[in-house]
């Protein structure tokens, strides 16, 4: 199940790197095109815009980047009796894969939230083991994986 969690949250990771790189694509097109063709303020505004686009994308270039190295980082050992990144956690409440941000995953007719180490449940699960109780929603952590 982590493997199939893994793939998941690869997946989507390589999904906004195509998308961001197409979007950088576009701009650069866009900004040649608008080097050759414009004049006056409007050329400047234009190209200003496009300049602030780029800027953005190349942001989350840098996140996307995080992201490929966080989830290099995930093993598929059995878990060591406590919560780390890559764990598979299984609550009352929900189930999480520990890794990046990715939202929700469904695997096999079952809901994941994959969720990364600093998002404020990511930090609350890390350390603790099963039979735990956590703030979350008073949920308890039935299992671990």
């Amino acid at each position: 199940m982590k493997k199939k969690l893994y793939e998941a949250c690869a997946f989507f990771v390589e999904e906004k790197h195509n998308t961001v790189a197409t979007s950088i694509e576009s701009y650069k097109k866009a900004l040649f095109s608008e080097t050759k063709n414009s004049a006056g303020d409007k050329h400047e505004t234009g190209r200003a815009m496009l300049q602030l686009e780029m800027e953005k994308a190349s942001q989350q270039l840098v996140v996307i980047i995080k992201m490929r190295e966080i989830l290099n980082k995930i093993t598929f050992e059995n878990s060591v009796g406590f919560i780390r990144l890559g764990s598979l956690i299984i609550t009352n409440k929900s189930n999480y894969f520990l890794a990046i941000s990715a939202s929700k995953i469904a695997v096999e007719n079952k809901i994941y939230y994959a969720i990364s180490t600093n998002s404020p449940i990511g930090k609350q699960l890390l350390g603790k083991k099963v039979g735990d109780i956590i703030p979350f929603n008073n949920a308890k952590i039935l299992e671990l994986y």
